[in-house]
């Protein structure tokens, strides 16, 4: 049985593997193209607007999604340094500087996002 971290590192192998047989553009061709759709779909399921509306729509779509990940990756990687630094005891860094980690003063002011 393999542990997750050699799991990790085979699969990473085959990856590398396939992709230096065959462009990368051609194997994830369909994946990307689903993955895309799914923002068409987001902002106009009944397909009612004109095409380049829907497309300007859908990436700002795609935008946001990303944005969102952004944030949520930040917010985590904060959490984690906070808890790292009070496992050692240190002083925890937003006390030193509250404004660290926020990239827009809107983010610090808007806790739902």
């Amino acid at each position: 049985m393999l542990t997750p971290h050699e799991a990790s590192l085979r699969g990473r192998i085959g990856a590398y593997a396939l992709h230096a047989s065959h462009d990368p553009r051609l194997t994830t061709a369909k994946a990307r193209r689903t993955f895309l759709a799914r923002f068409l779909d987001q902002v106009d399921p009944d397909r009612a607007l004109p095409e380049a509306e829907r497309q300007r729509r859908a990436e700002t779509a795609r935008k946001a999604h990303f944005a969102r990940l952004a944030l949520k990756s930040a917010r985590t990687r904060a959490k984690k340094a906070h808890n790292n630094e009070e496992a050692a005891g240190a002083e925890p860094a937003a006390a030193e500087n509250p404004s660290k980690g926020v990239r827009h003063a809107s983010d610090a002011e808007d806790p739902s996002v």
